[in-house]
């Protein structure tokens, strides 16, 4: 089902609950070492200041690599206080954002070598930086909407989400209900048997596409056909797809679709690594799994926290005795103040925003109880970062998702020496253990991570019974020749084992958990652009009731209204 609206109504956004002195550049305070606040926790900052009046302007740029995120630090003086202002640079490749001393109502402007005077802080009601703070949107635009000031704003939560919350912050025992709650009802609720029938399919690779999955022999003349794809897709006109074989989607230039069970991969694969990888169980051999495919020629993957999640305080899993309580949070913070989540897509990406899907565990989850990562670096909390910002430190044993300043996207289980690669790092998450670690080039054949059917060490959540199997999302990268692929899956219903034999039957190189148990937690939507209107498709039709109506107007997740929960979203290359 596609679901389209104006882009005129995109952006529905939130309510808001002399020269300088000499730059300086340096690191912050290193982790749990004297961080009082995130901007501590930032190596590459630098900062400038000017006065104003009888107070102190202070500029700082949390990343200069990047350039995308300043704090503005105003102290207007006559003991009015300090104010914390988050802006966003909308062009952060071409310019550049300057206090000078010459210029001591706002900030300057620096393009192509032009200099710009932007006036913010004169007083009274020419004063653009109170207009903006005071403004109903997330994004509130600055100097001809050069620059964005990020307002603090309330995430949209789903009526699961409040009841879950309700039940493990109010209730006595509320998490033990919750998870009765959800092995019992979501396990079976969402899983999808597959339907399949002997007849004729184009089975094809699309040119440039993706590799089609190794299949059971036995599968050949067979499709597979799901009422619940919400992706239109070009080809069988039935809507019965050969298991394994990759369709591109309609109208969205390298993308691809596909659809398999676990019960209809190779053999030879599911006879391989016996040894880390569980045999599956009869509900999961047929249970129906949707995959997304994206030409990484084509786009560029980043990464965003919700307005709430995930936190950086101390995660509820992890052993009491790796807790500091001395400090609020591994990192030594508790809160991302004085910067500031949107939960949602900013102006300056939204055109050119291609798809979207939802992000990791919340950090309630997001940290190791049993196993060797709960001994070490306080428990090993799930990192992450945004516009080259650390949020939460990566953490050496964990699989990270994580994009580069070139526009490359990588996969892999972080170590100490990947914090070279700190500089270049535009956003990263960071979820649990690989589901595939590694592939074999002369077995031809992806290797499973070691913990993948370790219930505890590997963090893959579920019931305390040890019952794996659920509704669940991964991200996988696959090389096919010359040519690099994301691919984004949903498991209706699978323990770790079975996305591990199928992210082996793609060939993929690399694969990792995302979230799990309902559909807004797996959430993905593709957006085609035809002239001034957008069209939404969802991997998994039920997907849009995570999205809202405002007054009759569609407004999908992410890209429309904030949300507390994180998120990537793909950007069409500017020359593509």
């Amino acid at each position: 089902m596609l679901l389209s609206l104006s882009l005129t109504t995109l952006l529905i956004l939130g309510s808001p609950a002399g020269a300088a002195q000499p730059a300086a550049t340096g690191p912050g305070a290193p982790a749990g070492e004297g961080a009082k606040t995130i901007i501590d926790l930032q190596p590459f900052l630098q900062t400038s200041s000017i006065r104003v009046g009888e107070g102190r302007a202070t500029l700082i740029n949390l990343n200069p690599g990047i350039n995308a995120w300043h704090l503005l630090r105003l102290d207007r003086g006559k003991g009015a206080g300090i104010e914390n202002d988050h802006l966003e640079n909308s062009a952060r490749q071409t310019r550049h954002i300057l206090l000078d001393q010459e210029y001591p109502s706002g900030i300057t402007l620096v393009e192509e070598k032009k200099r710009s005077a932007c006036d913010l802080w004169k007083q009274g009601s020419a004063d653009a930086l109170k207009q903006a703070k005071t403004s109903s949107t997330a994004y509130a635009p600055l100097c001809e909407g050069k620059i964005f000031l990020r307002n603090p704003v309330k995430g949209h939560r789903t009526e699961i989400e409040i009841a879950a919350e309700v039940l493990r912050d109010t209730v006595p025992g509320g998490e033990k209900i919750e998870t009765f709650v959800r092995d019992t009802f979501f396990a079976k609720g969402y899983r999808e048997q597959a339907k399949t029938a002997r007849e004729p399919a184009p089975q094809v690779r699309p040119e440039n596409g993706p590799a089609s999955a190794r299949l059971d022999p036995l599968q050949t003349g067979r499709v597979i056909a799901s009422s619940h794809l919400g992706i239109e897709v070009e080809g069988p006109a039935s809507g019965a797809m050969a298991p394994g074989s990759w369709y591109a989607a309609k109208d969205s230039p390298g993308v691809y679709i596909s659809l398999i069970t676990a019960g209809s991969v190779a053999p030879e694969i599911m006879r391989s690594y016996r040894s880390v990888v569980s045999r599956l169980e009869t509900e999961e051999l047929d249970a129906l799994v949707y995959l997304v495919a994206f030409d990484l020629d084509r786009f560029e993957v980043r990464f965003s926290r919700g307005t709430d999640h995930p936190r950086v305080n101390w995660s509820d899993h992890m052993l009491e005795r790796m807790k500091d309580k001395s400090l609020p949070g591994p990192d030594g913070i508790g809160t991302v103040a004085p910067l500031v989540s949107t939960g949602m897509i900013g102006p300056e990406d939204a055109g050119r925003t291609a798809a979207a899907f939802a992000g990791g565990f919340k950090r309630t989850h997001g940290a190791f109880m049993w196993g060797e990562l709960a001994t070490k670096n306080h428990g090993s909390h799930y990192g992450f970062m945004e516009n080259g910002v650390i949020f939460s430190t990566l953490q050496p044993g964990l699989s990270t998702l994580y994009s580069l300043t070139s526009g490359r996207m990588e996969m892999n289980t972080w170590t100490e020496t990947d914090n070279r690669l700190l500089p270049e790092i535009v956003s990263a998450r960071q979820n649990g253990v690989p589901i595939i670690a590694d592939f074999d080039p002369a077995a031809a054949m992806s290797v499973p991570g070691p913990l993948v059917s370790r219930w505890g060490d590997g963090n893959w959540s579920g019931s305390q019974n040890r019952k794996l199997r659920t509704l669940r999302a991964g991200a996988a990268i696959q090389e096919a020749g010359q040519k690099r692929f994301l691919i984004y899956a949903v498991f209706t219903s699978a323990t770790p084992s079975a996305m591990a034999r199928v992210f082996q039957a793609y060939r993929c190189r690399y694969a990792m958990l995302l979230d799990m148990n309902a559909l807004e937690l797996t959430y993905m939507a593709l957006y085609t652009r035809k002239g001034p209107e957008l069209y939404v498709g969802h991997l998994l039709q039920g997907m849009a009731e995570a999205d809202k109506s405002v007054k009759g107007k569609y407004l999908p997740r992410f890209l429309s209204y904030p949300d507390n929960r994180d998120f990537f979203y793909l950007l069409r290359k500017e020359n593509r």
